[in-house]
């Protein structure tokens, strides 16, 4: 007898075909039996109007403290996510030594917080998947964030990596991906993973490919020069024999409004060379980021402490000021900083909660303050932890984009501050909601392959991201007419409608549309030995 008989559902089983009407048995986390008159089970479920897909994977997720923090883990959960890829754009935990894990957790406290007597026990990418492996909500796989390598490293000087520095930072990579991370990442407009040149990123890239795993850049411009940058990331793959995943691949900021269409013909170009070329994106127009993120890069150099020392020199703010509102700084993707798209989403000290929600224009006309100077007074009272949304995107653009062959589905999600992105809790009720039931830019079995089979064929899982016989039974079950993304951005952490069951691991995790108390996810790691 099986655990669970789910019975009368539409199955849409992740490959992209058309749904088909079964019984679905789950025993010991496998998918045991699809089909119809199954034999009785501990328990049953009748699913008549719902459709069972496979669980959805966020290819681009931000919870790499917080889904240890708050083993609840709701805000995914919640939405049908039962494996998100953690790690991402350059800059994590592991691998890590004391004095890199300091700067890199004031570097991105605005996406991970800083928890309170936080056990960070861990230094090798082994150590934190084992980590993970103690009690998480859903699965999690991991990437090597190249910026925290170079951390380690070469520091935060901008300049080339010596032979020696940068054969040291691949025998790590080597080592993290041996240890069973899936690629590795590059935060390309954040410090100090943007100071690595083109060659550079090749050779990592080169480690990358012998053991399987892929290549997740945010690249180093995304609005002015967005196209020439996605170029140079296909370049690095074609040149390291690498997979290349294109993450929230936007095209973003007033020079690109309408050319989502040339990142479309790139990425056909790409793929009809031979180089393997997939995306993530999510289905909103603002971005999200940290305040200090928009900064000039020279900043940051010396790491935060000569940051904050920067903010407060006169002069500097000067310079700041001018290549942020008449040059383009080059944390602003190179476009001239718009003060009134720069919304405060959270801020780790109390006494600036009544910025959150407000823009930096708003704030500047509220105090009567120039917008620069609300903006430099915020980030050294913050110690640089204030996360933004940065209302950028063009919803043509997003359209555009998600209805390629290469295109995955990633929330993008910082799940802290007072305001977050409301993606966090939203993304994936959100695609099935707007972009299938309600716009038709997608239909439902293409969808859902968009979130299931093809992001598990990016992270070559074996059993997962379908629903088949023997399959790990990560399972989500959501009736077509109802599912809703509620979250907004007034009030971001809202529990998403018309997802009434959520499996992972073969264990419910929402059941009859409530949170249990089950935690049954564990890391995923890549297990192909390397390549000769």
């Amino acid at each position: 007898m099986s655990d669970v008989l789910i019975t009368g559902a539409l199955v849409v089983d992740g490959s992209g075909a058309p749904g088909y009407h079964a019984d679905v048995a789950v025993d010991a986390g496998r998918i045991m039996a699809i089909g119809n008159d199954l034999p009785a089970a501990h328990r049953r479920i009748d699913a008549n109007g719902l459709v069972l897909s496979p669980g959805f994977i966020d290819m681009h997720s931000h919870s790499d403290l917080q889904i240890l923090v708050n083993p609840d883990h709701t805000a995914k959960v919640s939405q049908g996510v039962t494996l998100e890829v953690l790690g991402q754009d350059g800059l994590s935990f592991a691998p890590i030594d004391d004095p890199t894990r300091a700067v890199v957790r004031r570097q991105i406290a605005g996406w991970n917080g800083e928890p309170d007597d936080f056990d960070f026990s861990w230094s090798t990418v082994a150590g934190y998947l084992d980590r993970l492996d103690q009690r998480i909500a859903c699965n999690a796989a991991y990437l090597v964030p190249q910026g925290t390598l170079r951390l380690m490293v070469v520091g935060t000087s901008n300049r080339p990596a010596t032979v020696d520095e940068l054969a040291r930072m691949k025998q790590l990579l080597a080592d993290g991906l041996r240890d069973g991370a899936v690629g590795m990442s590059s935060g390309l407009t954040y410090t100090p993973g943007m100071f690595a040149g083109t060659d550079e990123l090749v050779e990592l890239c080169e480690v990358v490919a012998a053991y399987g795993g892929y290549y997740a850049p945010h690249q180093r411009s995304y609005g002015k020069g967005a196209l020439e940058a996605y170029a140079e990331m296909v370049d690095v793959a074609r040149r390291a024999g690498c997979a290349l995943h294109l993450t929230h691949a936007v095209m973003n900021f007033a020079p690109n409004a309408g050319r989502g269409s040339e990142l479309v013909e790139m990425i056909d170009k790409a793929l009809a060379s031979g180089v393997d070329v997939t995306t993530d994106t999510y289905p909103y127009l603002p971005g999200a980021t940290t305040l200090a993120a928009i900064l000039p890069s020279w900043t940051a150099e010396g790491g935060p402490d000569a940051l904050l020392a920067r903010l407060r020199d006169p002069s500097a703010r000067e310079r700041i000021s001018y290549e942020l509102e008449q040059v383009g700084s080059d944390g602003c993707h190179g476009c001239v900083v718009e003060w009134d798209t720069i919304e405060i989403g959270g801020v780790r000290n109390p006494a600036l909660s009544s910025a959150v929600g407000n823009t930096v224009a708003a704030l500047a006309e509220r105090t009567g303050k120039p917008a620069s100077e609300v903006f430099f007074e915020i980030l050294l009272a913050d110690d640089l932890a204030t996360s933004i949304l940065q209302h950028v995107g063009h919803e043509e653009n997003v359209r555009a984009i998600m209805q390629h062959r290469s295109h995955t589905g990633g929330s993008d999600g910082i799940l802290v501050g007072g305001k977050p992105h409301p993606r966090s809790w939203g993304t994936f009720p959100r695609y099935l909601a707007r972009y299938v039931r309600e716009l038709g830019v997608l239909d439902l079995a293409d969808c859902i392959h968009h979130l299931t089979g093809r992001p598990a064929r990016r992270l070559r899982l074996p059993d997962r991201g379908l629903i088949r016989e023997g399959y790990a039974a990560d399972l989500v079950l959501f009736d077509p007419a109802t599912v809703q993304d509620t979250a907004t951005f007034p009030d971001p952490r809202r529990q998403a409608a018309g997802i009434p069951y959520v499996f992972v691991n073969g264990t419910p995790v929402i059941d009859d549309s409530h949170r249990t108390t089950a935690s049954p996810g564990r890391s995923i790691r890549r297990t192909s030995a390397e390549r000769n």
